[in-house]
């Protein structure tokens, strides 16, 4: 079962739909395409609203014509080791502007969570066990210390380890 999560909570009626072969969106959901379905669509002038899905060895940065067309984009997480969503999350902010919704799809666990929002990830397709329960209790673990800043700078700008506090 994928739950929905956003800082808000749980959401209920989350229309989208990671489009593969064997499933397609409906007449009241949300399509994400892949990135080269979706710069297909895209391209032919289509004004639907589309989601796009960001593999970790796509390169993000072909979205840079369409960060003003895309609703949604989708940063896989095939396995909790591969972080390579967490630079695209980051490229999409700092670099496209992208201002849209960035969500985390796959392998999400709690304990990433924090580190995928100051990458700039609002939402997450959260299917961890562990990771819906610790979050329908309200259970995010905190980051003490940061090493850079990120999309979502830090509310303490103490908590940098690299300045120094005279």
């Amino acid at each position: 079962m994928t739950k929905i999560w956003k800082e808000t909570g749980f959401v209920s009626d989350d229309p989208w739909i990671v489009e593969t072969e064997e499933t397609k969106a409906g007449s009241n959901e949300k399509a994400i395409l892949g990135l080269d379905a979706f710069i297909d669509v895209v391209s032919t002038g289509d004004a639907r609203e589309l989601g796009v899905l960001i593999a970790p060895a796509d390169d993000v940065t072909r979205l840079a014509p369409y960060v003003d067309r895309i609703a949604l984009v989708a940063v896989a997480f095939p396995a909790f080791n591969d972080g390579r969503a967490f630079s695209h999350a980051s490229l999409l902010r700092s670099q496209l502007g992208f201002q849209g919704e960035v969500r985390a799809v796959g392998d999400v666990l709690i304990d990433q969570i924090p580190l995928m929002l100051r990458c700039g990830i609002g939402s997450f397709a959260v299917t961890n066990a562990t990771a819906i329960k610790r979050l329908s209790e309200g259970r995010l673990p905190g980051i003490t210390n940061h090493y850079q800043p990120t999309a979502r700078p830090s509310s303490d700008a103490k908590s940098y380890s690299w300045r120094r506090v005279s």
